[in-house]
């Protein structure tokens, strides 16, 4: 059974990828060119005022247009990777935790993923687009937004057995593992310094767009392979309908 939820897993996870990839390439791409345009007008700008003297020329590394053909190979083994892993995790989750149908468990557990692992990072560290960020800090930054995911992961599993161990019916329980879940969030975003490498004068719509473009580039990867995953968990757990008398 395990080896069937782990080929299903990677299947759908490359199918939901390439979806976010669609997505990604439609409204994240536009906004990307846009903020490459203005790191190009600023260097340009700069080299004219006299700053160019310890400029380096170099042509690009990878051009655009392999980065967009990319984009979705990148997706793709996201997809996969993500999709195996959610499969092993909703294996051992199967019967023991969450809602008793296979399709319910899946949204459940795509649900709480999304939670923890991209929207508890997002709102502490937010996506940021080219010519925004030092890349002197950025392995301060990969350091942080790991920690967030893992305080993410730890609030989830603080919720799951809170939800468990709290007598009465979901009145009771709903609103306990959502208070589980948030009071560890929200010290761990107070504690945790914050990152703001915005340049002064960077468009904020722009800025804005980008990163609810990146957020929605997740949360149609999440709720793809969530209904998918859980759809067919519930097709194969029907009964075969026995074959008509002749």
């Amino acid at each position: 059974m395990v080896r069937t939820l782990l080929v299903r897993g990677l299947l759908l996870g490359l199918l939901a990828g390439l979806v976010a990839g669609v997505f990604a390439f439609a409204a994240g791409e536009p906004r990307i060119d846009e903020a490459i345009a203005l790191e190009k007008a600023a260097a340009a700008h700069e080299h004219e005022h006299g700053a160019g003297a310890h400029e380096h020329e170099h042509g690009e590394e990878v051009s655009r247009g392999t980065q967009k053909a990319g984009l979705f190979l990148a997706t793709g083994l996201y997809g996969l990777a993500v999709g195996g892993v959610f499969a092993l995790v909703f294996a051992g989750l199967r019967g023991r935790v969450g809602p008793r149908s296979d399709g319910g468990l899946a949204l459940a557990t795509a649900g709480t993923a999304f939670a923890a692992v991209i929207l508890v990072p997002f709102v502490k560290y937010p996506a940021n687009p080219p010519a925004v960020g030092d890349p002197e800090t950025i392995n301060t930054r990969t350091v942080l937004y790991l920690a967030m995911i893992g305080v993410g992961l730890l609030s989830a599993a603080i919720a799951v057995t809170t939800a468990r161990s709290v007598p009465g019916g979901p009145w009771a329980r709903w609103p306990a593992a959502v208070l589980a879940f948030v009071v560890p969030v929200a010290v761990a975003s107070l504690l945790l310094p914050g990152v703001d490498e915005v340049p002064d004068g960077f468009p904020a719509t722009l800025l804005w767009q980008f990163r609810i473009t990146s957020l929605g580039t997740q949360l149609v990867f999440w709720a793809s392979f969530g209904t998918l995953f859980g759809w067919f968990c519930d097709r194969a757990a029907r009964p075969a309908r026995a074959p008509a008398p002749a």
